[in-house]
């Protein structure tokens, strides 16, 4: 008998199966992308392909107990699920993989059917800079969830340049460089982006073999994901940098040294051989076809010539061969092949780059065969001052960031109406919408927003709307507390483009006290900012992106509270108040120290994470400190000490405020506290001793590795915010005592 029953069973299971529909294999990636996000929900998803004429496009709709995604292909079907997660579940799926994704019990109804197009064909995210200020120690697990979050966003051209210098070690080994000249040439992992760009070479190398070898593995991940959901990877090409031993070889090739960059001395300057010359071509050669054996390819390259670089010739007609060269010498190789390159070069030398030389250097290539990236048109659209490119196929992008600084940046309405204009005026050849942010930044908000501008979702007709379902879901559910928090940021503090281009004194190298002067808006960014935390911390919630923004809040709160307190102290030293100077010394250091214990209760902030995963690199001990010294040099100096980069990728990270940026006022206090004593001033001999043992100090920061930090966040965000929203709270108003 219970063989009987065993067999029915059997039987009741396969006419089940079989009646079921089978979910067609092509969807796999999308059902995968589902499994790691929201595994226990899995189940409950159904997954169609729609035909695949008619642009991107996706529907939602709820069929029983199911929620029905059809798309008509897998990249598609992914921002349905993203558009289910946000709209529906009030959820935000973070690029963190520190951030768990909090799901309702029961999966939400979609009571109308929905369905949504692709408004732009292309979408572009990244920047070279990124690979420097954010992802030198990324592993698998890191870029696993980055390429998950970029297909929920929908971004289908990813900048991809991971492992190129195992392309490049066999490349110039084929040209009979040694070993020691090749890894020499490169610079240190969180510098190559800079290196690739023809800015520096040789700074902190060799390049250890072991991280060679392992950025190539990574590359294959990368790009296997990427390409099964539907993305297409944007690759490097050769754009003239060759190490030095080049000319030594080819002693007749058009190669010269390039200016020295950013304050790095002469012998770290790049060399450039001419795509005029025919070596250039057979470099590319090489390049393309290696890359190819080790990466696959999809056509598209970014080669960025003249990125900061002055040409040979400013000629239009030697500009346009220039042009026409290296367009050839990806077609010799690839007869698919596309050129995507920055259009950051003509804004960064507009008064050089004319309207005649731009319209010459990119007429020379077919339109249909280049991609322009008009790089930080949130705050200069060149596509307005050349005639929209003169026709030449281009994408809209928002960098929002410089150097991964940790500071507020989101014009939303700014965007919305820039980018609405583009759509209704630029014409055909806007081809797409992109980000190519410098670091990851914490207004992730922003980067959400700037690709569902890429679909016709109707909440875009009004950005208040979008705003009350954007704090929906930052603490996962309506609650109209988070909704007027929101409101009153997207108003103001995100609405206003002084607040949104400064950064905070706190951490910038402390100078002479008599050159510091206030910012007007401080006192109403800091009033919005504690009605927004009290509006918040009302809220009962413990999700990942709640803990942040109330962390990330008060942090900011309490920059604005510092730079009144530097106000107030220079006010005192003017007076020569020594008791005074005294009082809000005590608070200024404080203030750090006390904002160092907010931000150590979340893993966005955290300098130990930064060098715990630079450190994790390494296969020896000896590399290991080489990691860290890399990691920590890129932080602060930048380079070697009194660097024009000198703090430009600055955060206010637990264990950089309390050993580093408290350090450095600490001294600068010292300083002008002891020229009032004696009276003196805080200039000339005594300003340049502060200034030679704050550069000292600097430098031996990263050097000898100074402070031990953990790598995991201390618990009570919530907590943390609320009593430092307490204790500062006179102080944002501008009571002090």
């Amino acid at each position: 008998m219970k063989k009987f029953f065993t067999t029915l069973a059997m039987l009741a299971f396969s006419l089940a199966v079989w009646a079921a529909p089978a979910e067609s294999k092509a969807v796999k990636p999308t059902r995968d992308l589902i499994e790691r996000i929201a595994p226990e929900y899995s189940a409950n998803i159904e997954l169609k392909l729609l035909p695949k004429k008619g642009g991107d496009r996706f529907e939602l709709s709820s069929n029983g107990d199911k929620i029905v995604i059809a798309a008509n292909n897998v990249n598609s079907l992914a921002v349905g699920f993203n558009y289910y997660l946000k709209y529906y579940c009030n959820t935000t799926v973070t690029w963190s993989v520190e951030d768990a994704v909090v799901l309702p019990e029961v999966l939400p109804a979609v009571p109308e059917k929905v369905s949504v197009k692709a408004r732009s064909e292309n979408r572009f995210f990244l920047n070279y800079c990124t690979y420097g200020y954010t992802m030198p120690w990324w592993t698998w697990r890191e870029w696993e969830r980055l390429i998950d979050w970029m297909a929920l966003q929908g971004v289908n051209l990813p900048l991809a340049i991971t492992g190129q210098e195992a392309v490049w070690q066999k490349v110039w080994s084929s040209f009979g460089m040694t070993d020691e000249q090749i890894r020499s040439y490169f610079t240190g992992p969180a510098h190559l982006p800079w290196h690739r760009m023809s800015n520096i070479d040789h700074w902190q190398s060799p390049l250890p073999q072991s991280w060679i070898d392992s950025q190539s593995d990574l590359q294959k991940q990368i790009l296997a994901r990427e390409r099964e959901l539907g993305m297409k990877p944007v690759l490097p090409a050769f754009a003239g940098h060759v190490p030095e031993q080049l000319a030594e070889i080819y002693p007749d090739a058009d190669i010269k040294q390039l200016e020295e960059w950013a304050g790095f001395p002469k012998d770290q300057a790049c060399h450039f051989l001419n795509p005029a010359d025919k070596l250039y071509t057979e470099v590319q050669r090489r390049f393309l076809t290696t890359q190819t054996e080790l990466y696959g390819t999809d056509h598209i390259y970014g080669v960025d010539v003249f990125n900061e670089l002055v040409p040979p010739s400013w000629e239009p007609d030697y500009l346009a061969s220039i042009g026409k060269k290296v367009y050839q010498s990806l077609k010799a190789v690839d007869r698919k092949a596309e050129w995507l390159q920055m259009g950051w070069l003509f804004y960064y030398m507009r008064a050089n780059w004319t309207n005649e030389r731009i319209e010459a250097y990119l007429g020379a290539t077919p339109k249909d065969k280049q991609i322009i990236l008009d790089y930080w048109a949130e705050y200069q659209e060149i596509w307005q001052m050349t005639e929209s490119f003169f026709g030449t196929p281009f994408l809209w992008c928002y960098l929002g960031n410089f150097g991964g600084n940790t500071e507020f940046c989101g014009p939303i309405a700014k965007v919305n109406q820039r980018v609405e204009n583009t759509y209704a005026k630029a014409g055909k050849n806007f081809v797409g919408i992109g980000s190519t942010l410098e670091g990851f930044d914490l207004n992730p908000f922003m980067f959400e927003y700037i690709f569902e501008k890429a679909w016709d979702y109707p909440i875009h007709k009004d950005v208040n709307e979008w705003t009350a379902r954007l704090a929906d879901r930052r603490v996962g559910k309506v609650d109209e507390n988070a909704r007027e928090s929101w409101q009153l940021l997207i108003d103001s503090v995100y609405n206003n483009d002084g607040y949104y281009k400064a950064r905070h004194w706190l951490v910038s190298r402390p100078g002479n006290i008599k050159d510091y002067g206030g910012r007007g808006d401080l006192m109403r960014a800091n009033r919005v900012l504690l009605k927004v935390i009290d509006g918040l911390l009302k809220v009962d919630s413990n999700t990942p992106t709640y803990q942040f923004d109330v962390v990330n809040l008060t942090r900011e709160m309490m920059c604005n509270t510092f730079e009144m307190l530097v106000q107030r102290y220079q006010k005192a030293y003017n007076e020569k108040n020594v008791a005074d100077m005294m009082v809000f010394e005590d608070k200024i250091l404080t203030l750090l120290h006390d904002m160092d214990d907010l931000v150590s209760t979340n893993h966005n902030f955290l300098t130990g994470k930064w060098i715990a995963d630079a450190r994790a690199q390494g296969t020896t001990p000896e590399e290991a400190d080489y990691f860290e010294s890399n990691a920590r040099c890129l932080l602060t100096t930048w380079g070697d000490r009194a660097m024009t980069l000198n703090d430009y990728a600055c955060r206010t990270w637990s264990g950089l405020l309390d050993t580093f940026y408290a350090e450095r006022w600490e001294m600068m206090l010292a300083a002008a506290k002891e020229s009032v004593l004696y009276k003196g001033e805080f200039d000339g001999p005594s300003f340049s001793k502060y200034y030679e043992a704050v550069a000292t100090y600097e430098k031996m920061w990263w050097t000898d590795r100074i402070g031990t930090f953990n790598a995991t966040p201390n618990e009570g965000a919530v907590e943390a915010a609320r009593a430092m929203t307490a204790k500062y709270r006179g102080m944002a108003q501008g009571i002090y005592e």
